[in-house]
């Protein structure tokens, strides 16, 4: 497929067979949450980065995990914790007493999929040490840029801001994940299952790799060229602009929310069989990549902004 051209139905038909061996694998030890798995596959194909926030135990590592270990490539763990510093994340120049020169040894968010685990735990500034590998897939270190591995997927979790020891993420860094999606407690068939399966094994242990680095590169290249009309443009346009002059919001979606949100669905597409975006497919993912960039009047609560996002959706026309 050249860079210009619009992907064909045994290119689609490819990715989407790739998404759902991924989807079945990660199923099969996140019981439960199909919907979840299905937001994380749709991020990892639209080239975006995912951020789960929920309470402690619920499976936020667990599924942060399970993506890397589909996609067979290198997956590093950062844990944030309050006196955690940027040269942790980034890395550092080492002076060799050798050759007397300095080596750069990376840091763990040079890698394929990066898990920060509980990344409100840290400070702002070192919250911030994320912002340019996420938005820029490279990072500069002492006058030099280096590029991430491709693909780089970030997948934060995070607790809610409520909880001891949490600090708030600045609004420029929320912006650069694609979605935002909470895990829930799971219902009793499946929390039963898990004592079944979780107690005295590990869940990743039968865990393997289904596709690799490569195809997750060309099946984003897939998606990106999958066609999307002016009239649904124009929707994407009409659903951030609302958000911005609803009157129970201080800060609406920025432009990269459109831009994001159009990218999904084309993800979503893909998974449904089809070479073009639909508006349902826009509608089905507003929530998730939305309502993490909104600001309401009435405070930063995530509730809040999503039922101003649906609000939203019930009052704007498709076009």
């Amino acid at each position: 497929m050249t860079p210009a051209s619009a992907p064909d139905e045994t290119q689609v038909a490819h990715v989407r067979g790739i998404a759902a061996q991924m989807e079945t694998a990660m199923n099969a030890v996140l019981e439960g949450k199909a919907s979840v798995v299905r937001t994380a596959v749709i991020t990892l194909l639209a080239g975006g980065h995912l951020l789960l926030e929920d309470v402690p135990g619920v499976g936020k590592t667990l599924l942060a995990k399970s993506l890397g270990r589909v996609v067979n490539g290198s997956v590093r763990r950062i844990q944030f914790t309050p006196d955690l510093l940027p040269a942790d994340v980034l890395g550092v120049n080492v002076l060799d007493p050798r050759t007397r020169e300095f080596e750069f040894r990376a840091g763990p968010v040079f890698a394929n999929v990066v898990i920060a685990d509980e990344i409100n735990r840290a400070s702002p500034k070192t919250q911030s040490a994320m912002l340019e590998c996420m938005a820029e897939n490279q990072a500069s270190i002492d006058g030099t840029t280096y590029l991430m591995p491709a693909p780089f997927l970030v997948v934060a979790t995070q607790n809610p801001i409520d909880m001891e020891g949490t600090y708030s993420l600045p609004e420029a860094q929320r912006d650069r994940f694609l979605a935002r999606v909470s895990m829930g407690y799971p219902d009793a068939a499946a929390e039963s299952a898990m004592l079944d399966h979780h107690v005295d094994h590990d869940p990743l242990a039968s865990l393997g790799a289904v596709t690799n680095p490569e195809e997750v590169t060309h099946a984003r290249e897939v998606v990106r060229h999958i066609a999307a009309s002016q009239d649904l443009r124009d929707y994407v346009v009409d659903l951030v602009t609302a958000t911005r002059t609803d009157p129970a919001v201080t800060l609406g979606v920025s432009p990269r929310g459109g831009v994001q949100l159009l990218r999904a669905a084309k993800a979503l597409a893909v998974l449904e069989g089809r070479s073009f975006v639909t508006p349902d497919d826009v509608q089905a993912l507003a929530v998730d990549v939305l309502s993490h960039r909104i600001i309401a009047r009435d405070g930063d609560d995530a509730g809040i902004a999503t039922e101003i996002v649906r609000g939203v959706l019930a009052r704007t026309p498709v076009r």
